[in-house]
């Protein structure tokens, strides 16, 4: 992560020794300092009141105020990665726009692909010869082992499985390693939309839509209710 920007990152968990693994995983990464590690919410949001933090690691189920709680009440331009040995919270740590959601244990090779998301994703820096989004007309996904071009046009929806998404495109469905959150901050906001936690879909596919459902490539996806409002004003305009 050579001439990346510095981030401050504060961790949260009410565990001595989850502090502790996830502070020496972070004390071998450049670019990333440590502001303070705390043992509940209340503590952390002191700290995020009086200290500039870009990045939160945050366990979910803490006693008294619980990690949901705190990233429900914090600004949104700090990130969260949360940290938990429970596999269902999954689904509310992604409806919160997550960077990503880490399983205890957790390994230097997970976290440092947690970092390298939040980089690729909200950290990179500006220049005057950047491109906006919309002229891009592809994206690189890793899968298999491999780095795989995907062009926009051919992406029908995305589905989001915890750690993993499925991007179904036009002749093959291709599987990968990452939330469905950073994959949307990829993509053109004129060409897709997001409807649910789990589902981005082209515009372009779409059959016929509901209050409740939107039928694309002939299958019926829920429009989830936080999502609505914001689903039909876009689709009501076309």
């Amino acid at each position: 992560m050579q001439n990346q920007k510095n981030i401050s990152c504060l961790i949260v968990d009410d565990e001595a020794i989850a502090r502790d693994v996830i502070a020496t995983h972070i004390s071998k990464i450049e670019n990333v300092t440590i502001v303070k590690s705390c043992s509940n919410a209340m503590e952390a949001f002191n700290i995020i009141r009086t200290h500039t933090i870009d990045l939160l690691f945050l366990d979910i189920n803490m006693p008294e105020i619980s990690g949901i709680s705190l990233a429900r009440s914090i600004n949104k331009n700090i990130k969260i990665i949360f940290t938990t040995a429970y596999r269902d919270y999954a689904v509310e740590g992604f409806e919160l726009q997550a960077v990503d959601y880490l399983l205890k244990p957790i390994s230097f090779e997970r976290l440092l692909q947690s970092i390298n998301t939040y980089f690729e994703v909200y950290h990179q820096p500006k220049t005057t010869n950047e491109k906006p989004l919309e002229s891009n007309s592809f994206m690189f996904v890793r899968s298999d082992r491999r780095m795989i071009k995907i062009d926009f046009e051919t992406i029908i929806y995305i589905e989001s499985f915890s750690d993993y998404i499925k991007i179904h495109l036009k002749n093959e469905i291709i599987v990968t390693r990452e939330t469905i959150s950073a994959i949307e901050a990829k993509l053109p906001n004129n060409q897709f939309l997001r409807i649910h936690r789990s589902y981005i879909i082209s515009i372009a596919y779409i059959n016929s839509f509901t209050n409740e459902h939107v039928v694309i490539n002939h299958k019926a996806l829920t429009i989830s209710r936080s999502y609505k409002k914001e689903v039909l004003e876009r689709l009501e305009r076309y």
